[in-house]
């Protein structure tokens, strides 16, 4: 298909496969992110459909990026969590400026959501109902790292790993089954985080590169949204 014809269909009013943003753009955009993310989710579009790219600015102001998983998400509240190392570089970022930027990109879908907003760490309970939730050997990993630390090798990390489990009453020569049910309390170094959205941009992607876009800001929390529609 020549470039013309692709895009003599990208602005072809009669097409509507009902991908794009409304024509009257909604009050919030964290329905539509919900929505994009759950249908992601449910058609297992790529092995970790709730990856984001988390980026930070740390106190010597240069940023740093890296993937994260996204565990929950409030559409009413507009906030999105997420759980780490609170030793880790990400958490040190964040305690010297908590403005953080969140990127979802579904590249099969070719939908991608940007959010700019504060992160603040979650209530202890909080983080201790969530770390009850995981696999044990996540519990142990979470035991067993000190988060973006220098190690001499793979084989001194993998030696933390079972010092950790016999720790815990678990025989690293024979582990029980993953979804075994094993009591390991939560580190006090670890715990999840809340971004408050205060920016959203949700994009799909069009022919032609003439992609759909639009953009929601408020002031805070208890402000409500306004949109805009932007140019790709």
């Amino acid at each position: 298909m020549s470039d013309i014809n692709e895009f003599q269909l990208a602005v072809d009013p009669t097409r509507n496969d009902g991908r794009g943003l409304p024509a009257e753009l909604p009050e919030s955009p964290m329905p539509t992110l919900a929505k994009w993310l759950d249908h992601a989710t449910s058609e297992r579009v790529q092995p970790n459909p709730n990856a984001i790219v988390l980026s930070t600015v740390g106190a010597d102001n240069r940023p740093s990026a890296r993937l994260v998983l996204c565990k929950f998400l409030d559409p009413d509240r507009g906030t999105l969590k997420f759980h780490t190392n609170y030793t880790s570089k990400k958490a040190q970022d964040i305690d010297a400026n908590p403005h953080v930027a969140l990127t979802f990109h579904w590249d099969t879908l070719e939908l991608q959501a940007r959010i700019e907003g504060i992160a603040t760490r979650t209530p202890e309970a909080e983080s201790e109902a969530y770390f009850l939730t995981r696999p044990w050997v996540r519990k142990v990993g979470a035991w067993s790292s000190d988060q973006s630390q220098p190690i001499a090798s793979r084989d001194a990390m993998m030696a933390k790993v079972r010092a950790a489990m016999e720790r815990f009453g678990i025989d690293p020569e024979n582990p029980p089954a993953h979804n075994a049910k094993i009591d390991i309390p939560r580190p006090s170094n670890w715990g999840g985080y809340s971004v408050t959205a205060l920016r959203v941009e949700l994009w799909v992607g069009g022919l032609g590169r003439v992609h759909d876009r639009a953009a929601w800001e408020r002031a805070d929390a208890a402000s409500p949204w306004n949109a805009t529609r932007l140019q790709p």
